[in-house]
């Protein structure tokens, strides 16, 4: 099977002559269908809103069109707030989530008015003592045993994050006694999750709790945050979340849940990342190598630090091989990078196209945590970021690294 381009073997050798190779490229015009795809959905929800998780694509370019869409920024450290505000956001239209926080990144996020979302019971002295509290706070939970994970994001009860349940309700009790005013919920338990209906169950969780919460404590929540974790269909023959069915059935829980025990209205946000972009980046990438010995292997100017999740997660990546589209694919490749790691395959035992140096790969689906995931093991260098707009000009939206870049942080003198 397949996977569609927004651009042809013509197009990309256009592009190789101004930008060499390897470069990602994103796709505008897909990323904002996709966005207003979602906002249409929960259309219904009081004051519904999408914090894209900046961490997925950190481009202040792939930010801005997603600001002019009406989402927000969730952020998980100093540089991500910077960039944030960097674009023209601020106030609650952030929020900022992270974990083992230094007191000066709570003390960026106080300044900016964001949304604060604690990781863990201690730190609502901590944000106390060196940032003072704000009006409105927020609380990750994890459910430890009460729900699964999943193979990217691992079981609650072994992750490093979020409130246990009864740390939720003391939390709460004591920021209520401390003067903060305003509530917010969050949890996140899966990541590239298809199943809809895992979605839907996180968000009934959250909807139990607000009610527990009130009943018990007497704080009243004003918004939940779903976290993100929606997936995309990595391989050709999966589909993508439905998010109208995703919205009737949340919509569904949150009528029987809030509506009926007269909580609403309770806000509903989300922090998806991989689900807004990913699908509508690639890496592009030309072949330099064929190396024939135990096995059959294809040799990329790209490596692993321009891509990570195949090596990471062993996480699969389609690959089109520009121009051979409807060949066989008769041949069996490992396809690697260049860095001193045997871990550097973009995938192993594909089955190809016969593949000659000089011909062009396209890796799907990098879009989310691609560039974002960067490295310089071995001097490998950044590639370039590039933007596609809907009228079909490129624009240069991240240069790609150079030794001076590399350098510039050594005093050689």
């Amino acid at each position: 099977m397949t996977k569609a381009l927004p651009f042809s073997k013509v197009d990309i050798e256009r592009i190789i002559e101004k930008y060499p190779t390897p470069f990602h490229i994103y796709d505008e015009k897909a990323i904002r269908e996709n966005a207003r795809r979602l906002l249409a959905a929960f259309n219904w929800a009081p004051r519904f809103k999408e914090f894209f998780a900046v961490k997925a694509a950190p481009n202040p370019y792939l930010m801005k069109i997603l600001k002019e869409e009406g989402f927000g920024a969730d952020c998980s450290s100093l540089a991500e707030l910077v960039l944030a505000e960097k674009v023209g956001l601020a106030g609650e239209d952030i929020i900022f989530s992270s974990n083992n926080t230094p007191a000066h990144e709570f003390i960026k996020a106080r300044e900016l008015g964001a949304i604060i979302n604690l990781d863990d019971i201690s730190h609502i002295e901590y944000l106390e003592k060196h940032a003072g509290l704000p009006e409105l706070i927020s609380f990750r939970y994890n459910p430890g045993p009460l729900r699964g994970g999943n193979a990217i994001i691992g079981l609650p009860q072994e992750a490093k994050y979020g409130f246990t349940r009864k740390q939720l309700f003391e939390g709460y009790g004591m920021a209520r006694d401390k003067g903060v005013k305003r509530f917010g919920l969050h949890t996140m338990v899966v990541s590239n999750e298809l199943d809809p209906y895992s979605y839907v169950a996180t968000a009934e969780m959250l909807f139990d709790l607000v009610v527990e919460i009130y009943q018990t404590t007497g704080v009243r929540m004003e918004f939940v945050n779903f976290g993100g974790g929606i997936g995309i269909p990595y391989h050709p023959e999966e589909k993508r979340v439905d998010v109208n069915l995703l919205s009737r059935e949340i919509k569904k829980a949150y009528e029987e849940k809030i509506v009926e025990q007269g909580l609403a209205p309770l806000r509903i946000t989300m922090e998806l990342g991989r689900m807004i972009t990913g699908p509508f980046g690639f890496l592009v990438s030309t072949v330099l190598h064929k190396k024939e010995i135990y096995k059959n292997y294809v040799g990329l100017d790209a490596c692993m630090a321009n891509l990570m999740r195949p090596a990471l997660y062993g996480a699969y990546h389609h690959i089109t091989v520009l121009g051979k589209e409807d060949r066989p694919l008769d041949h069996v490749y490992d396809v690697t990078g260049s860095l001193c790691e045997n871990n550097d395959k973009f995938a192993i035992d594909r089955n190809l196209p016969e593949i000659t140096p000089g011909d062009v790969l396209v890796i799907h689906d990098t879009g989310a945590h691609g560039h974002a995931m960067g490295f310089n093991y071995n001097g490998r260098l950044r590639s370039a970021e590039l933007l596609l707009r809907p009228d079909g000009e490129v624009k240069l939206i991240r240069r790609a690294e150079t030794l001076d870049d590399y350098f510039a942080t050594v005093d050689f003198k």
